[in-house]
């Protein structure tokens, strides 16, 4: 089986011509990387992107074991999320939170084959400022239970002083930039591209643009060692390596439940954490979170056509 697929491959999976493969990868995103002035296409990515695509999946017809003491919480990595299941685990001895760090997608998705009992997730909806709910209704086929775990401030994580001066995500494209990256259905990356495209540059001319790393942390890691010069991350890591930050905006980072499971007594006992005097506390200690609605239920903004 080949890794790297031509365009005339591409167009006879998808049963399209190759004209339209173009205009896929220009106007819907679909993976590519051109070599020597040719197209090619890594048969994961094109692979993965039909999947993200796909509308109306059919349910697993699995379903989780009832509720004894093990909650399993998948999705996209955060350092505040981290602090809070170690919080949960020492005052409910009987229970033990666990994480499967899969990205925002690979959340919802671990949700929908009932792997899971919440989906940590922040995918951005760009045509309306929203999160979570498209890709939860694609997914899921119905609305999980959204309560929003906190607000917190995504950007661009930089060197110290940032020795290079960069200033906007548009100074990565630069000549002799190098850039760390998260990998393909993480929120962050989600925002990134966006933010890329927003300004008009190209990310395959990006330096490191496929350095892949798994965590927020791994992002600030790699710039502090030196490996890279700028990446896609959140406030409380450059807070806690001491680099510097550029803000992009503050994004609603939610748990999704589904409903038949929203009662499980860990997940009670978890979303009832949010309300405490202890949490307040850990995350004010964490520049770069806002917790004042966290642990409220979050719903779809109906637009009526009104200002």
């Amino acid at each position: 089986m080949k890794n790297l697929l031509s365009t005339r491959d591409v167009a006879e999976i998808l049963g399209i011509n190759e004209k339209m493969v173009y205009v896929l990868v220009s106007e819907k995103g679909l993976p590519a990387t051109k070599i020597t002035g040719k197209w090619l296409f890594p048969k994961h990515l094109v692979d993965q992107w039909v999947e993200n695509s796909t509308l109306n999946h059919p349910g697993s017809g699995i379903q989780l074991p009832p509720y004894h003491g093990l909650l399993i919480i998948a999705g996209s990595n955060d350092l505040l999320l981290d602090k809070t299941m170690t919080l949960f685990n020492s005052l409910y001895p009987g229970h033990m939170a666990v994480f499967g760090n899969v990205g925002s997608m690979g959340g919802v998705k671990a949700l929908r084959r009932c792997l899971c009992h919440m989906a940590a997730s922040h995918l951005l909806e760009e045509e309306k400022n929203e999160y979570n709910f498209a890709a939860a209704g694609r997914e899921l086929g119905k609305m999980p239970v959204v309560v929003n775990f906190c607000r917190r401030e995504q950007g661009i994580l930089v060197g110290k002083g940032n020795p290079l001066g960069i200033q906007s995500v548009k100074d990565l494209g630069a000549k002799g930039i190098r850039i760390v990256n998260r990998p393909l259905g993480t929120g962050t990356r989600l925002l990134f591209d966006h933010e890329l495209q927003k300004v008009g540059v190209d990310s395959r001319n990006l330096t490191g643009y496929a350095n892949e790393v798994s965590r927020h942390m791994d992002v600030g890691l790699e710039i502090l060692a030196g490996k890279a010069d700028a990446g896609p991350g959140i406030r409380p890591v450059a807070e806690l390596l001491g680099l510097d930050f550029l803000s992009l905006r503050m994004e609603r980072f939610d748990l999704l439940i589904d409903k038949d499971r929203f009662f499980d007594k860990g997940v009670q006992y978890f979303l009832g954490l949010l309300h405490e005097k202890e949490f307040r506390e850990m995350s004010g200690r964490m520049p770069g979170y806002d917790t004042s609605i966290s642990g409220k239920m979050v719903f779809p903004v109906e637009n009526d056509g009104t200002e």
